[in-house]
């Protein structure tokens, strides 16, 4: 008798608690082997390919591609045991496809893992297998709702197996019992439940709109876009940031010609095979000078405890815009990197913020943020934290201006710098003294030279 494994969301690291869809891997009926990626997922971190620990026969899918589920929920059940090695008793084995016993993974996720050594692995024929595992597992390929309390008996029972619909459907006080499921044997997707929404929604719209305000009918009407994802994880960390930090912003214009002049002849030296020094490797490699000038804005608060932890290590985060919203990618140990391998070490973390390739690793941990939206080509900002980090340092555009230069009256390379700061870490002066600094090194780069 072949034994059906149920497969939950596991837990992805970082805190993170649900993870959205995005494409799946295999078919009902697929074969798949111990550790195959079987899911894509975006989490409110990355995008990651979720691996099976299990190897046989795919019996069920749960959740359609754009479903939000919670760590813990079901993702698929698959079908391992004697009955994929009876189904390859008579099989020739130079032929078919690898099928794997239950082995336990080597892939280590959180709830799952290697937990036995592996046994002998078989070579045996799909279609044989499937054919096996059909007799003796069909049950498993939808498995039996689970009824809500005291239901409609001529209603029957309520074919929801995600607990995001759930909750969903209890927020908007939506009777399950009295939706027809568009999965597979009638289940209730998370989908139908939208719809419903929708639906009792607009079968309202005319009452509520004889006794509101033009503004508000708008606003009820209005195109509504799920919080959720990395929008969703961006949305409650500048929330919290706003609640919990008390930031203030000071800034200052800076001559940034002698930089460009600077940057120019680094990559002029360095050859035509080299990669170039961009202006954010050279304002990253001033930031961890500045940082180690002024300590206490590498720093994070500790509010239970009442404490200020200033933070050996830097770990420099900086924005980067994707399709998929707005993230941080930090570049680890930035204050024991050259300008060369921090412009390498951004160039590669952008590459993967652009095509979502980044791990949550490597989002998180960072203990202060650079953030250029002068590429937008704007000039100035007051950023909002990157909680729980102590400051933030906004660049603008850098662009000829007007500027007193050496007493007289000149074009010059102009940039606008803004710092964004936790005035419970630090008070103005400190404050306005790395600014100063990066100021400084901005507009004599040599000033850094004699300061490492």
């Amino acid at each position: 008798m072949a034994q059906v494994l149920e497969f939950r969301l596991p837990d992805l690291g970082e805190g993170l608690t649900e993870a959205e869809i995005v494409r799946w891997l295999v078919e009902v009926g697929d074969v798949v082997a111990i550790d195959q990626p079987v899911v894509e997922v975006e989490t409110a971190k990355a995008m990651v390919e979720v691996p099976c620990p299990y190897g046989g026969v795919v019996t069920a899918r749960f959740g359609d591609e754009g479903a939000e589920l919670p760590v813990g929920a079901p993702l698929l059940t698959v079908a391992v045991g004697s009955p994929v090695e009876s189904a390859g008793d008579g099989a020739d084995a130079d032929s078919g496809t690898d099928s794997v016993t239950d082995s336990g993974s080597g892939n280590v996720l959180v709830g799952y893992g290697t937990g036995a050594p592996p046994v002998r692995r078989r070579r045996v024929r799909p279609e044989g297998l499937k054919a096996a595992v059909a007799v003796s597992v069909a049950p498993a390929e939808a498995p039996a709702p689970t009824p809500d309390p005291d239901p409609d008996p001529a209603l029957g029972p309520v074919a929801v197996v995600s607990p995001l619909v759930r909750r969903l459907a209890r927020q908007h006080d939506l009777d399950l019992r009295r939706l027809a499921g568009s999965g597979p044997d009638g289940l209730i997707l998370r989908a139908d439940v939208e719809s419903a929404i929708r639906s009792a929604a607009e079968a309202h719209a005319p009452e509520a709109t004889a006794f509101s305000s033009p503004a508000a009918s708008s606003a009820a009407a209005g195109e509504r876009v799920a919080l959720r994802g990395v929008r969703g994880a961006v949305a409650d960390k500048l929330s919290r940031s706003r609640r919990e930090i008390p930031d203030a912003t000071c800034w200052v214009d800076a001559d940034a010609t002698e930089l460009m002049a600077a940057r120019a002849a680094m990559n002029g030296a360095a050859g035509a095979g080299a990669a170039k020094v961009s202006v954010l490797a050279l304002l990253a490699r001033i930031c961890t000078a500045a940082l180690a000038r002024y300590p206490e804005l590498n720093s994070t608060v500790d509010q239970e405890a009442r404490e200020i932890v200033r933070l050996p290590q830097v770990h420099l985060g900086f924005a980067a815009q994707t399709d998929r919203g707005l993230v941080v990618p930090v570049v680890r140990d930035a204050h024991a990197r050259t300008t060369e391998s921090i412009g390498a070490e951004i160039a590669r973390l952008t590459e993967a913020a652009r095509t979502g390739a980044l791990t949550p690793a490597e989002l998180t941990g960072g203990t202060f943020t650079l953030n250029n939206y002068g590429v937008f080509g704007v000039d100035g900002s007051t950023p909002i934290i990157n909680h729980p980090e102590a400051a933030m340092l906004g660049v603008g555009r850098i662009v000829p201006k007007p500027w007193v230069h050496e007493g007289e009256l000149a074009v010059r390379q102009v940039v606008q710098l803004s710092l964004t700061f936790d005035h419970r870490v630090c008070d103005g002066g400190t404050a306005g003294g790395f600014l100063r600094y990066v100021a400084d090194c901005v507009e004599q780069p040599a000033l850094l030279l004699r300061s490492v």
